[in-house]
């Protein structure tokens, strides 16, 4: 979205200032809520735009535009969170998070070659690592965002029960129901990163040689695997189960599409890899290491969320 940061004349408007400086935690606060970095952009778009269609004195009369700004951007996604599991019922196969590169910048800046602005960056942390946002993905909406709010945000429940529209005391029910969740899926809150980075380095080494007996000896014997194609690119359509049998799976897509490039990369924050093809980015592979073997492994193909990833 582009804004002007002065108004006619040339003079600087600290109050504008402020506003726009609101941006970057919106954005964070939405791809939160949404697992969808797309549908964040447009969430805080969307606010933005309710803001500038008041008039100047409506604008005066908001005691704390932060704090408009959270409440509006809060409501429109808890209302896409309602809509997105009608949504998600006629998705094709799997539906993952959609993965953010690393806080340093999108890959090769922005497809449509404008420079990246660090307004539109998510600072990344343990609760965007791709295990929270799948567990967080089965909470029912009014949970996520009551529990993000203020477990993550640190929002009194006062505050989330003006947004949520429900009593501080229902809130904070939601977000201790949220918080129950998060501990029976055993998500790791804080994952030991550079242990995953050696795990993670085997297994593209042993991707490369096409070893399955080493890529066995790195999944565990549960490990599950899942991948989002959204309908647009071929994927398996149901999570593999077993680590053989992922092991098995990952040699035949090696052999069957020759001159793949596998990357290592941070994907939410996380040692994940990048799989290119021909210079274009085919895949996001997010991993969940237990120990010192993978126990879980989304791998996002779904072109659509794979744009801040794709070089220009």
């Amino acid at each position: 979205m582009t804004t002007q940061s002065e108004p006619e004349g040339g003079r600087f408007d600290p109050g504008l200032s402020a506003i726009i400086g609101e941006r970057r935690r919106l954005v964070n606060l939405a791809y939160r809520l949404l697992g969808s970095l797309a549908e964040a952009e447009d969430a805080v778009q969307e606010t933005y735009a309710r803001w500038y269609a008041m008039t100047p004195q409506q604008q005066d009369a908001v005691e704390s535009p932060g704090a408009w700004l959270t409440t509006v951007a809060s409501r429109i996604c808890l209302d896409l969170l309602r809509s997105a599991r009608a949504r998600r019922e006629r998705y094709v196969g799997e539906w993952l998070p959609e993965p953010v590169p690393d806080r340093t910048g999108w890959i090769g800046g922005r497809p449509d070659g404008v420079a990246v602005d660090p307004a539109d960056q998510v600072t990344l942390d343990e609760s965007v690592n791709m295990a929270f946002l799948v567990v967080l993905e089965s909470m029912t909406p009014a949970e996520r965002v009551a529990f993000i709010l203020h477990d993550v945000f640190r929002y009194p429940f006062p505050e989330v029960a003006e947004i949520v529209g429900r009593t501080p005391a229902a809130c904070r029910q939601l977000a201790a129901s949220a918080r129950r969740r998060i501990a029976a899926s055993q998500a790791p809150a804080t994952p030991v990163v550079q242990r995953g980075d050696t795990v993670v380095r085997r297994l593209r080494q042993a991707w490369e040689a096409k070893d399955v007996n080493a890529l066995i000896g790195l999944l565990d014997p549960d490990a599950t695997a899942t991948a989002d194609g959204g309908g647009l690119v071929p994927t398996a359509p149901h999570p593999i189960e077993g680590g053989e049998q992922i092991a098995r799976y990952l040699v035949g897509l090696a052999e069957w599409a020759a001159g793949l490039t596998i990357l290592e990369c941070a994907v939410n924050g996380q040692p994940g890899l990048v799989v290119q093809h021909e210079g274009a980015t085919v895949a996001v592979l997010a991993f969940e290491v237990a120990g010192d073997r993978v126990k879980r492994i989304w791998a996002v193909r779904n072109p659509e969320k794979l744009r801040p990833w794709t070089a220009g």
